[in-house]
């Protein structure tokens, strides 16, 4: 069995091809079970988080992510999510490829964000802000460039040496990065604002967002978890990547809904629908759009079918 680790999915899934592999696993008939959700207890840390993610494509493939979220691995530098991906044949259940997890979700979800922001971001958004610290901050400005001509790069993190770091690591490329050290000033400057933190009270606030900006909400995988509060979902218009699963397991959509903040038929479209032209997106230049991404198993096949197939290549 072939076996792919994290520098390799990263030579083997350049984002443009990536995003445009999970449109067109939005548009395939992909069968993607609910995920199982286990929580785990970590003596001396925050909880922990084990996921279960199939998803296949009848008789093509089959794939199973096993991921593990330690929040706790950043007091010891080392990354909060974890995992393997294994590719199955669809005829036979034989396993084709062992994939790195970790470096798989990280990629995949960036590129999740950026097909959404490639229907709801303005086709002139040249701002980006980042606001993260880990492995996905880098992911996510490299996804968006792909998709928007993106000229400038800020970043904010609660942890300012680590903002700094990210900012370092873009000094050889021809874009202008900066660190944030206001948020809320940041925020009201981008066009993209993309979060991707395990925060639980909210950290963007509605009254900041400007008219046309595109908010990417990353982080928030619970329930508990939350990064934009109630004044963003009411400004905007809201997106998400799957319906069923984001309005039952994102904090960011769960907690409004529950409140009547927000109505679940007032979510405009999931990826299925913009990917398949049921929904335009964006219709003009001074709405304010907001996507919740809650991961998606069909997404991680597209990344890992992708991986495959240029390794074979």
């Amino acid at each position: 069995m072939l076996m792919i680790d994290g520098e390799n999915v990263r030579r083997l899934t350049e984002f443009r091809p990536l995003v445009e592999a999970i449109r067109e696993m939005f548009c395939k008939d992909c069968a993607m079970p609910v995920r199982h959700h286990h929580t785990v207890k970590v003596p001396g840390a925050p909880d922990a988080t084990i996921l279960l993610m199939p998803a296949w494509t009848e008789g093509e493939f089959v794939g199973v992510k096993l991921v593990n979220v330690f929040p706790g691995n950043s007091a010891h530098g080392k990354a909060a999510v974890s995992g393997v991906y294994v590719l199955f044949d669809g005829l036979t259940g034989f396993p084709l490829v062992l994939i790195d997890g970790g470096e798989l979700t990280a990629r995949r979800t960036a590129a999740a964000s950026a097909l959404a922001a490639d229907y709801l971001a303005r086709k002139d958004a040249s701002q980006l802000l980042v606001v993260a610290t880990g492995r996905l901050a880098l992911n996510i400005i490299g996804a968006y460039r792909a998709i928007r001509p993106i000229e400038r790069v800020v970043v904010w993190g609660r942890d300012r040496a680590r903002a700094e770091q990210i900012v370092a690591r873009l000094a050889h490329e021809d874009i202008e990065a900066a660190v944030a050290t206001d948020l809320a000033a940041a925020v009201e400057e981008a066009d993209i604002v993309s979060c991707a933190t395990l925060a639980e009270t909210p950290l963007i606030h509605g009254e900041w967002l400007r008219p046309g900006v595109h908010l990417d909400l990353i982080g928030g995988f619970t329930p508990k978890m939350r990064e934009a509060d109630d004044e963003c979902i009411r400004r905007a218009r809201v997106f998400c990547d799957v319906m069923d699963s984001a309005t039952r397991e994102a904090g960011d959509l769960t907690q409004p809904i529950a409140s009547g903040v927000l109505k679940r038929e007032e979510i405009e479209a999931d990826l299925y629908g913009l990917c398949r032209g049921e929904h335009p997106g964006r219709t003009d230049d001074y709405e304010i759009t907001l996507f919740k991404s809650a991961g998606a198993a069909l997404e991680d096949l597209a990344g890992a079918l992708l991986a495959w197939r240029q390794s074979r290549a």
